[in-house]
């Protein structure tokens, strides 16, 4: 059985994966992707580990220690 994700959501600021939960065809959020922010500012204070960095045109916040401080400028 192929399962199918798709970046649906955008909820407070979030980017989120969503994905079937059973064949009911009810979809729920398995894990925060990234933060979109305005400003990154903040975000970059927010772990000692966390670096700014430039992608494609972009500015992010990543943290190899820690996941969860991810963010995108946006």
């Amino acid at each position: 059985m192929k399962r199918c994700f798709s970046l649906l959501s955008l909820d407070k600021g979030r980017v989120s994966l969503l994905y079937p939960s059973s064949d009911l065809g009810i979809k729920r959020e398995r894990e925060t992707l990234m933060k979109v922010v305005n400003s990154l500012k903040t975000l970059k204070t927010r772990d000692r580990n966390c670096r700014i960095i430039r992608r494609r045109g972009r500015v992010y916040v990543i943290n190899k220690i820690n996941k969860r401080f991810k963010a995108r400028q946006g």
